[in-house]
């Protein structure tokens, strides 16, 4: 899947009721930006950065975020290290694999 099909794909995707209360996501995918917003009812995407500060923040490669969301894989110590990922809440990067089904 190209970055701009995973999301177009996370509204169907995502696992109604996985969050709790309302979240933002800002992603910053290579040259991709999206702003992805959550509640209990659903999920919307919104091309860019349309919020001024998303709960979390996630800065990466198009490699690296296929793998974390389509794979269910989280980046290592050593991708983090290497600054090939950047992010406010590495916690909150675990709802990817939570909340939206790719498999």
């Amino acid at each position: 899947m190209t970055i701009p099909e995973i999301f177009d794909a996370m509204p169907g995707r995502y696992r109604k009721g996985s969050a709790t209360s309302a979240r933002t996501f800002y992603f910053s995918v290579g040259d991709h930006k999206y702003t992805v917003k959550v509640d209990a009812e659903g999920c919307s995407v919104e091309s860019g950065k349309t919020v001024d500060n998303a709960d979390v923040v996630l800065k990466t490669t198009p490699e690296l975020f296929e793998k974390m969301v389509v794979k269910g894989k989280m980046p290592g110590a050593l991708d983090i290290a290497r600054g090939k990922i950047k992010t406010n809440d590495p916690t909150g990067l675990k709802a990817l694999r939570d909340w939206f089904d790719f498999s």
